[in-house]
């Protein structure tokens, strides 16, 4: 019984000598480990708030691609740190790495989409073939742009209608941006009545777009014929404005035109 007795006693003595073995290899581990993670945490969050700080200094970067650069290398970081405290525990960080690609693999397969949409935010953003507050025309959509995103833009149409486009829908397509340039050439069509004195009609409207014409530096207005039909005439009234006045210039230019036309007795058949 003794001899059993004392066997017993070694072979616990043994076991909590490897316990203490491997609670003393697997402490200082795990310590290292929480280091690790608090060192990394506070780096990441630094990196973070610095890189987003230095990108917005930089003039005409967008504040969006900032947010979301800092924060691509928050998470880099992160991750780098996870490997790392895997190490400590003796996990292979190679076979790792090929599960975290594997997976981000996997994931950009199944969000094939949804990445075409954020890669052709980035390049809206960096390219900015518009922004907010302008008017834009592309395929099916048109309106102003009330905010750009990495994954949609939102627009409002001329009607008021709440428009949500993907990216890749505004980035595939050619745009036609009606408020970017300073001035916008207009044209005014006034169809005269029949039998309508021209040369009248001509020096009146003339004589009026020089006076009524918004100033823009861009060539001077012009009034032609541009079609005769039937005894009746068609003017072309040809001019630049502002972009901001284009439209407003086009009504309040016409209505000038017709009151004109009217007050001379020339019949007039539309204007447009």
């Amino acid at each position: 019984m003794e001899a059993g007795t004392q066997d017993v006693v070694r072979a616990a003595g043994g076991a909590w000598d490897a316990l203490s073995a491997l609670a003393v290899a697997y402490g200082f581990s795990v310590l290292g480990a929480i280091i690790l993670l608090v060192a990394g945490l506070l780096v990441a969050g630094a990196a973070q708030r610095s890189s987003y700080a230095g990108l917005k200094r930089v003039r005409g970067f967008d504040e969006t691609l900032a947010r979301f650069f800092s924060q691509i290398l928050r998470y880099a970081i992160l991750v780098l740190v996870g490997v790392t405290v895997l190490a400590q525990f003796g996990v292979q960080t190679a076979s790792v790495l090929a599960a975290l690609g594997a997976a981000g693999l996997a994931i950009g397969l199944a969000l094939q989409g949804t990445l075409q949409n954020i890669a052709a935010g980035i390049m809206l953003l960096v390219l900015k073939p518009f922004r907010a507050g302008e008017y834009i025309e592309t395929g099916a959509v048109q309106g102003t742009i009330e905010e750009i995103g990495l994954f949609a833009t939102e627009l409002k149409s001329s009607d008021g209608i709440y428009i949500l486009a993907p990216n890749s829908t505004l980035w595939n397509t050619p745009v036609k941006n009606f408020s970017r340039n300073r001035s916008r050439r207009n044209d005014i069509v006034v169809k005269l009545g029949a039998d309508a004195p021209l040369a009248e009609a001509r020096r009146i409207v003339e004589d009026v777009v020089r006076e009524a014409a918004p100033k823009a530096s861009a060539p001077a207005p012009s009034v032609f014929v541009s079609e005769r039909a039937d005894g009746a005439a068609t003017l072309t009234v040809r001019y630049w404005s502002p972009t901001r006045q284009w439209a407003d210039s086009g009504i309040s230019l016409s209505d000038e035109i017709a009151d004109a036309l009217a007050a001379a007795g020339i019949p007039v058949a539309s204007i447009a």
